[in-house]
């Protein structure tokens, strides 16, 4: 039988990671997603499933106590909101490179700087371009409302595992804070340390074997043998590429003119595409669910029967250069942003595409 709730965005990736089997979340708070820690904190599931949570002294010490847990083969996750990932940099970094599987929530808060609890777009390339030192990259998954913040937790988890590697979902602090129904997601049992044995060969668990550890491959290697890691790296990040790009199409077949966009403003530019067609434009919306990856191959279709393409966003312009590197030219992308918390409305979404695109 479907449980039903109605809930915010933040408070559902909290009940979700419950029901996934978390084992444990460490974090530190800073709005706009304090209330995914407050709602783990309230519903107290150390006593239900045996699920670890901490506040952490820092966001420093939390991403290096998800360094420690995924280094065991447990599924363990952090959440923050822009600064807070920003100090996590060199954690996420160690643990792409050990090849660790974990789950990173960002909820994004306006900047640069300290910035504002408005909600912003603006970790895009922190996020998608790897944000830290190094070449690495991170599965993300973006979320358009509280429904897929729930269902990305399970999503991220698995595919961290598939993959060894960090995945993170980015929400701008509107799919945070704003409440929706929600189907939450069935329990799922937390692993035993012998199924953790069984499923992660590569896990740390205290068993006095010969296994080489993948925990710090980081530290103090040769130039030779660093490279042969970034190009392990590289093979299954062009596997991901590969497999795992998800988006969502709507109306493209027939669009002349197509708004690109994620998260919230992917829902404004719904929108406004309905808005256009009910006055004889042919618009079309592509959302990029996966971030990273990107759907290239997708906006390559799109750019040989459309004759323009609209990037939103509520940033200066950050996705609109990758849908410009897949365009490559061949038809004109123009973008329009907003900053500092100011959400666009459908109407003038459509006015900028009618200003920049419709001759």
């Amino acid at each position: 039988m479907e449980e039903i709730r109605l809930m915010k965005g933040n408070e559902a990736i909290a009940e979700a990671a419950i029901r996934y089997g978390c084992d444990g979340y460490f974090g530190y708070p800073i709005t706009p997603q304090s209330e995914i820690m407050e709602t783990l904190m309230e519903l107290q599931p150390w006593k239900t499933t045996g699920m670890v949570v901490l506040q952490a002294e820092s966001e420093v010490s939390a991403i290096n106590m998800v360094y420690g847990g995924a280094g065991c083969g447990k599924s363990v996750m952090t959440s923050s909101s822009s600064p807070g990932v920003s100090l996590k940099q060199e954690g996420i970094s160690y643990i792409a490179c050990a090849e660790l599987p974990c789950l990173i929530v960002n909820v994004m808060r306006g900047g640069p700087g300290l910035g504002t609890i408005q909600p912003s777009q603006a970790d895009y390339f922190q996020a998608v371009k790897g944000g830290g030192h190094g070449d690495y990259r991170l599965i993300v998954l973006a979320p358009s409302s509280v429904q897929e913040m729930a269902d990305f937790v399970a999503l991220g988890f698995d595919l961290a595992f598939k993959y060894r590697t960090p995945s993170m979902i980015i929400a701008d602090g509107i799919i945070g804070q704003m409440m929706e129904k929600v189907i939450l997601p069935p329990y799922r049992p937390r692993r035993t340390n012998d199924e953790i044995r069984q499923q992660c060969p590569w896990a740390t668990l205290g068993k006095p074997d010969n296994r080489e550890r993948n925990v710090t491959t980081s530290l103090a290697l040769e130039a030779e043998e660093m490279e042969r890691t970034n190009l392990r790296l590289q093979a299954k990040y062009k596997e991901i590429c590969e497999n795992e790009v998800r988006f969502e199409a709507v109306n493209c077949d027939d669009a002349d003119f197509v708004l690109i966009a994620f998260g919230s403003i992917a829902r404004v530019c719904m929108s406004a595409m309905e808005i256009g067609r009910k006055e004889g434009l042919k618009i079309g919306v592509l959302r990029p669910i996966t971030l990273y990856p990107f759907p290239t191959l997708k906006i390559q279709e799109l750019a040989k029967k459309a004759k323009g393409i609209l990037t939103v966003e509520l940033s200066a312009g950050q996705m609109v250069e990758d849908v410009r590197l897949a365009v490559n030219g061949s038809i004109p992308v123009e973008f329009y942003g907003r900053m500092g918390g100011v959400v666009p409305t459908p109407e003038e979404v459509l006015e900028q595409l009618k200003k920049q695109l419709v001759k």
